[in-house]
Order: C-alpha cells, then structure tokens, then sequence
C-alpha cells in the first residue's frame, strides 16, 4: 500500500509558459510516470472544434479560443488529479486560473524567448500569436506581457539549466507531495 500523500496533493499540476518551453512534451511523460490522465489544452480544443487552434484564430478569432479554454478550466475544475497543459495565454486569464487555483499548483516551465524561437523551429508559423513578420518580438511582447502572471506560479522549473529527465521528475513529484519554490537542479 502506497504511504498517504502530503497535503495538498492530489491536485491537479498545470504546466504554464511560453509556446516552445516543453509543457505538452514534458506533462505527456509526468503524466505517463504518475498514471495520472494528460489534458493538452490545444489539443482538445482543436477535438472539440474539428480544427486547428491556428484555423480557430483565423475563422473565430482569439476571444472564442480563450472562451474554449475558459469552459475546459470549468470542466476540469471537478475533475480527479490530471497533468495539465493549456496555452501560453491561459495565464492570463486570471478567472480561469481562479477555476483551478488552490488547490491546483502552478508550475512555469521558464526558458529565454531565444531558446523558445530555436525550439519552435519552423512550427512557430503554426502559432497564430507567432506567425508575423518578426517573430522574435512578438514573443518578447508575449512574453513581457505575461511574466507576472508566469512569476506568479508556484514552482519555477528552469528549462535552460534542468534536463528533460529532471523536468520530467520534478512534476511527478509535485504530484504526490505539496511543493513551493524554485528549481534549477
């Protein structure tokens, strides 16, 4: 028999941060490791609406896939514990952030806009907010913007400094034991 877990887990652990920093690739394998289900945002919009985040920009625009993302918020609100990935912008709902937080445990994945342009690679172009003729300084807006909002998590995990395996292991972690603060490694 498993040893109880500490306070406050059991809670839903929502990865946040820029496009590009690994929350799909990372909460994917944390899930997997905790058996835990994996919510990717993104993805069950785009289930949901029968088409890509970047079509539902265009046709829809981007107040109806916040309004997506908002009603996902309020149906995982009540769901058991799950990993969860939604965009780069979630966060800037505070509203929806209220749907989940406390007891959920915000855990920003921090990477420089440099390493996200070079991790995005050619799929930036599929990025609605990144698709413009200057790329780089639409995500240092994006990413000005947002960063009290992504300073504001619970836990900071460098993605610059700790391997994926380590990444990987820190959200696991926050899984089964109430965890605050900064890692670097």
């Amino acid at each position: 028999m498993a040893a109880p877990a500490a306070e406050g887990a059991g809670a839903h652990v929502v990865l946040v941060g820029l496009p590009g920093v690994g929350k799909s690739t990372v909460g994917r394998a944390a899930a997997e490791r905790a058996r835990l289900p994996f919510i990717d945002f993104d993805e069950e919009i785009e289930r949901r609406e029968g088409r890509s985040v970047a079509r539902i920009f265009a046709e829809l625009g981007e107040p109806h896939f916040r309004a997506a993302e908002r009603a996902l918020t309020a149906e995982l609100r009540a769901a058991p514990p799950a990993v969860l990935a939604p965009g780069g912008g979630w966060i800037e709902n505070a509203d929806a952030v209220r749907l989940l937080r406390p007891p959920a445990r915000l855990v920003y994945l921090r990477a420089s806009t440099a390493t996200v342009l070079r991790r995005l690679g050619a799929g930036r172009a599929e990025r609605p907010l990144l698709s413009g003729p200057d790329p780089a300084a639409a995500i240092e807006r994006l990413f000005e913007r947002r960063r009290p909002a992504y300073e504001s998590a619970d836990v900071t995990l460098d993605t610059e400094i700790l391997g994926i395996e380590k990444l990987i292991d820190a959200v696991v972690q926050l899984v089964t034991v109430r965890g605050a603060g900064y890692v670097t490694g």
